[in-house]
């Protein structure tokens, strides 16, 4: 009998998250918020401060970033333009269980982005969360399940071969 694989074990990537922080200033936190729109087609959310940093004259509650959540079908061809800004080359310390995260030092290196001197030069941070199957069962209001620890988290070494396979992605 051939060896078939436990379709529960798969992955995928759950969801997208592209941050950019602003500081304490608000034509950044604008310039941000109008950049992340041009990259992804999604109205995106301000960032507050959780609390008041005074060396980077920051009070509690003020805009510090923006980002933006993509899940779904949008994932795949936005993580590709956004691994393809890299080189499709990273770190092996940017891979954690469950997660992958990136930074972009200039967005003209995202492919179909200008430079814009209005939005001026900025980067930018990206996280892809990972997923098994299943898990809904846990999360779900009715006939709420038990789901293992280990079938909740997906290894570094099954992330980094999800991104191998399906983002061509060189681990350096």
């Amino acid at each position: 009998m051939a060896d078939k694989e436990n379709p529960m074990r798969s992955i995928y990537v759950e969801r997208l998250v592209i941050n950019i922080g602003s500081g304490g200033e608000e034509k950044t936190f604008n310039n941000a918020k109008a950049l992340l729109e041009l990259i992804t087609q999604r109205k995106p959310s301000p960032a507050f401060s959780k609390k008041r940093n005074p060396a980077f004259k920051i009070s509690k509650g003020q805009h510090i970033g923006a980002f933006v959540t993509v899940r779904g079908n949008q994932i795949e061809p936005l993580a590709k333009r956004l691994l393809d800004a890299v080189d499709n080359k990273l770190k092996e310390s940017s891979v954690t269980d469950n997660s992958v995260s990136f930074g972009i030092r200039e967005y003209i290196d995202i492919s179909g982005v200008k430079y814009d001197p209005k939005i001026g030069m900025l980067g930018m941070n990206t996280n892809l969360s990972f997923k098994r199957m299943g898990e809904r069962v846990m999360l779900r209001k009715r006939k709420r399940g038990v789901v293992g620890k280990r079938h909740r988290v997906v290894s570094r070494d099954a992330v980094k071969d999800y991104m191998k396979r399906h983002f061509s992605v060189e681990f350096v």
